[in-house]
Formats: structure tokens, sequence, C-alpha cells
């Protein structure tokens, strides 16, 4: 008898790292099981971090964008059959890390609309330790507006499975204090913890959704309430693609531009008293080399997943920023990031690609104003 493709929706609170952890999994899936694939999602219309970063693994890749896959069905259906006719057997997909309600719209939609097709893995919530401070009993304040404790709330609800990511970052008390916290408020949810990017306990995470099945039933988590439009109207997208070139064709040190740019934009947001969940910037130069670097918000230090090994006279950048912060003010703190680089390493930077939206502004429907130039 056939066996089904399996199928596991990831989400998470923006920086949670689900992108790293779907590869980590997709990996240990190919290692031990048989061949899997990633569908990355998020909103927008392209020229999207995850996307670049997940095509220079070997693992099978493919996008979505545009909307979250909650409000594009029959894309993400032909979506699923062009994977599963590529051969593979385990689908991995996430949805945008303010997202909630995939569990209702697309889990039941997949069994309602597709019955039978799809064994429906575990649906798993990745949490980020530093993020999940906010609702623990101290109330960290990382400075970020209130109304996002809902939707980090809200997406543990409604899993299946949650999974600490990050624990290479923890000693052995703070990871337990997590722990408990979170088998505390949500008893009937399996709880366990790794490190998607030194792979430890990422197999016994994969070991457990290859051998359970989500319930795939209705949990009440607030979607659609006024919790969950204020938390929404507080929050932007902005991607950009853009092409930083030396005037004179020397080579330059884009490490430095680009940490440099991150840095432009802290600053930018603390003197608007705004923040940026997560800020993502990608950059490919030649045989395999790149850059990913990320930023969970103004108060910590930029993270490094991958720096350029070589320099260069010219370079493509893009730059994800999902940020509470009004659209237009996280648009001209970038542009004002960029023509402080442009001028400091004597660059010319042509924009290829720019949108900014609004999370009530983009419409679920045409991905944002996008603009190209």
């Amino acid at each position: 008898m056939k066996q089904n493709t399996k199928y596991m929706v990831t989400s998470g609170f923006l920086g949670a790292g689900k992108t790293t952890s779907m590869i980590a999994f997709a990996q240990s899936v190919n290692r031990r099981y048989g061949k899997a694939a990633i569908l990355a999602n998020d909103l927008g219309a392209s020229n999207i971090v995850d996307a670049d970063y997940t095509a220079t693994t070997d693992v099978l890749t493919t996008s979505i964008t545009g909307n979250c896959i909650c409000y594009q069905h029959e894309n993400l259906v032909d979506k699923l059959h062009q994977l599963k006719a590529e051969g593979a057997m385990v689908i991995f997909s996430d949805i945008p890390g303010c997202g909630i309600g995939a569990l209702d719209n697309v889990y039941l939609e997949l069994e309602k609309r597709e019955p039978g097709e799809f064994d429906l893995m575990p649906f798993t919530c990745i949490v980020d330790p530093e993020h999940l401070r906010m609702i623990m009993p101290e109330k960290a304040n990382l400075h970020l507006p209130s109304e996002m404790c809902f939707l980090l709330d809200a997406q543990m609800a409604e899993a299946d499975l949650i999974v600490l990511n990050k624990t290479d970052l923890l000693d052995q008390n703070e990871r337990d204090r997590r722990m408990a916290f979170i088998h505390t408020a949500y008893p009937d949810v399996p709880v366990m913890a790794m490190s998607a990017r030194t792979g430890e306990g990422v197999d016994e995470v994969v070991d457990y959704l290859m051998t359970h099945k989500a319930p795939a039933r209705h949990k009440e988590i607030g979607y659609g309430s006024e919790a969950f439009i204020a938390a929404e109207n507080l929050l932007s997208w902005y991607n950009r693609r853009v092409f930083l070139e030396e005037k004179e064709d020397k080579n330059v040190d884009f490490n430095k531009v680009i940490g440099d740019i991150f840095e432009g934009i802290r600053e930018g947001l603390k003197q608007h008293e705004d923040n940026v969940p997560h800020l993502k910037a990608f950059a490919s130069g030649t045989d395999g080399d790149f850059f990913k670097a990320s930023l969970l918000g103004i108060d910590y230090e930029t993270e490094y997943a991958r720096k350029l090994a070589h320099s260069y006279s010219a370079l493509s950048v893009v730059i994800n920023a999902r940020a509470a912060a009004d659209s237009q003010v996280m648009a001209d703190i970038v542009e004002k990031a960029l023509d402080q680089v442009e001028e400091k390493y004597n660059l010319k930077a042509r924009t290829f690609f720019i949108e900014t939206f609004g999370m009530t502004e983009e419409g679920k429907g045409n991905g944002g104003r996008a603009s190209r130039y």
C-alpha cells in the first residue's frame, strides 16, 4: 500500500528559528527516513530571506509568498502536489511569525477538502527562549508592545507540540525553568527541547513527529478577536532587494556593510521608540559563499548564522524586517541606514524591489503594496 506524504505546519513567534528548525528537521528526515522538502511561506510578493537561505541547503525547497498559507488553500495544495511529485515523503512548511489560525485554516481545511491525501503531523510551535520571557512570571520588558504577548500565547495554545529552541544559549537552570513554565502553562501539550543550530535534540523531535499524527481538532485561541486585531495593527512588514556596488570597483568587506545597515536600523528604531522583533539580511557571493544575519530586537546583539568568506566589489542584499513600527517609519529608517553606508563605503545603491505594509494594510490578497524599480 502506497504511503501518503506527511505534512506539518511550523508556527512560532518572530525570530523563533522556524526556518532553521525546518532545515534541521528535513536534514534529519533525509538522513534517516526518506526524502523531505520545505515549503517556505511569508507575507509579501517575493525577495524573502528565508527562501534564499533555505535554497543554500541540500533540502528540496520551494516557496509560497503573497500571503499566509491560511488564505490561499488552492495554491498551498498545488505546491504540496509539486513537492510530492518530486519525491517528497515529508513536507514541512511555516507560517509568518505573527500567524495564528493555521490549525483551522490549513489542517482542518485539508482534512475537509482533501480527505486522506496527506498525513498531518503534529502542528508544531517553535519557541524562542528569550521572547518566551514576555509571558513568564517575570513579564520581561523586551520593549515590544504588550499586545505581542497575545500572539505568542495563542501560538503555543494552538500547538499539538511545543518545541523550545535555541537551548544552546541556555544553561541547565534556565532551560529547566523555561521547560517547567511551558509544562505548567500548557499542560495538555507535549513539550520538547532542541537546538536547531547545533542539532542537539533534533532527531528526537523528528522521531516524535514521524510517529504521531495531528488530532486536527479546533482549539479556541482568540483568532479574529479584538486582542488579535490589536496585535496585528501594531506590526508592519518590510522587504527589499538592493544591489550595492563599489564606485571605484574595489573590493569591500560586505560583512561590515551589512552590519552597519543593521546598526543604523537599530539606532533609528531607538529614536522613534519602536522595535523590530525580527530583522534579517541575506547576501549570496560566489561558490556557495553567503551571509545571513538576524536581529531579535533593539536590545540584542546581531546574530550571524554565517558571514561572507570573501570581499566583493558588488553584492545583492535582501533585507526583511518584521517591525513593531509604522510601515512608513520603518521604510524611512531603512532608507537612512542605506544612505549612511553608501557614503561611508563609497557605494552606489540600486533598489530592484521594495515593499512595505502594515499587517492590516496588506489585504490578505495582494501581498502588500509592492514597487519595483
